[in-house]
């Protein structure tokens, strides 16, 4: 007679479990994968995480280098991912039925879907964001609420922003212009950027000077030299534990939004630990751990519930829901475009 061993329910479930488990290899950004969220991810799932830290450049120059080998997930910009794609084939398609888009915040699962889209497939989720938009102290120019109304002659002398492209795709929007709709005709696009160089060269007396460093901007802001201008959303925040009538104000016409996504590289090798992960980050609970290490917000739906006190007050006094649907989210910059841009940049700041 033959004895048959049966092992136990739960420690065939363990033996399945670890059989399924992977080692999640990780490119990110420093503060976006912290320790405690690792062990917790590791806890719960069994599989295992890798982190190398990196940025948009880095990141695309060890994926070219590998043709979409050595890491399971990675976190580009948005901007950075249907362009090397189509170029280098990076990427592999995300299926969007693995991801639980309930726990992300919609117009920004939308706007991600629709800017890493080729061919009709999607290549990214949105995951840590931020905005560049108005830093204002309130009690000295509490009626600036969109980026022309830097030019008021109330204000000359007294605001500061930058001579690079955000200063023009920002007051474009605010002139009731679209840049981003003309990215695809580049006669049109220049059409935009002669109105917006003629409105920042009458602009001019109204700058004290065009900063360069965010020490160099808050340090205005806090002497009182300038009351307001166009600026990040943390610097703004920063500012505020300072002096609270300093604070960021999402312009009218929308603030300018950068994300930093969740795409599979081509040769990726682990892809039930990388949709585990997404899913597992977007939770609120976990998002809100993120952010604390980041310094800021993801696309978690009420990811921002669960954050320090005084952060979430800033973070909602600044963003209303419609603030957060109006974000004008950057798309690919197609070639051509930057040399005009710079081109008109030059001729701003030589204009007397």
């Amino acid at each position: 007679m033959t004895t048959r061993f049966v092992l136990p329910t739960v420690a065939f479930m363990a033996l399945t479990s670890a059989a399924q488990a992977e080692t999640l290899r990780l490119l990110t950004w420093g503060g976006y994968a912290p320790e405690d969220v690792i062990a917790l991810f590791e806890a719960e799932t069994g599989h295992t995480v890798e982190v190398t830290k990196s940025n948009n450049e880095e990141m695309i120059a060890k994926l070219r280098a590998t043709n979409g080998g050595g890491f399971d997930l990675a976190q580009p910009s948005q901007d950075r991912i249907a362009g090397p794609q189509a170029e280098f084939g990076i990427y592999k398609p995300l299926d969007m039925s693995k991801i639980d888009a309930s726990l992300f915040i919609p117009s920004m699962l939308a706007a991600t879907a629709g800017n890493t889209t080729v061919d009709g497939e999607v290549y990214a989720v949105p995951h840590i964001w931020g905005t560049s938009g108005l830093v204002v102290n309130t009690a000295e120019a509490g009626d600036v609420k969109d980026y022309t109304d830097l030019c008021s002659a109330t204000y000359a002398g007294k605001v500061s922003y930058r001579l690079k492209r955000p200063t023009l795709i920002g007051f474009a929007f605010s002139m009731g212009l679209d840049p981003f709709a003309a990215y695809g005709d580049e006669a049109a696009y220049k059409e935009i950027l002669d109105q917006v160089e003629a409105k920042l060269v009458e602009c001019k007396p109204n700058v004290k000077t065009y900063w360069d460093g965010g020490d160099e901007l808050k340090n205005l802001i806090r002497s009182g030299e300038i009351v307001a201008a166009m600026a990040w959303d943390t610097g703004g925040w920063q500012l505020n534990d300072d002096n609270k009538d300093i604070t960021f104000v999402a312009p009218t016409s929308g603030a300018l939004g950068w994300i930093d996504t969740f795409v599979l590289p081509a040769r990726g090798r682990a892809d039930d630990a990388a949709y585990a992960w997404i899913n597992f980050v977007s939770k609120p609970e976990i998002a809100a751990m993120i952010t604390t290490s980041a310094g800021n917000f993801t696309a978690s739906k009420g990811g921002d519930a669960g954050v320090d006190d005084a952060l979430k007050a800033k973070y909602q006094a600044s963003f209303s829901q419609e603030a957060i649907d109006n974000i004008k989210w950057y798309p690919t910059v197609p070639a051509g475009l930057e040399a005009l841009e710079g081109a008109a940049l030059d001729r701003i700041n030589a204009a007397k």
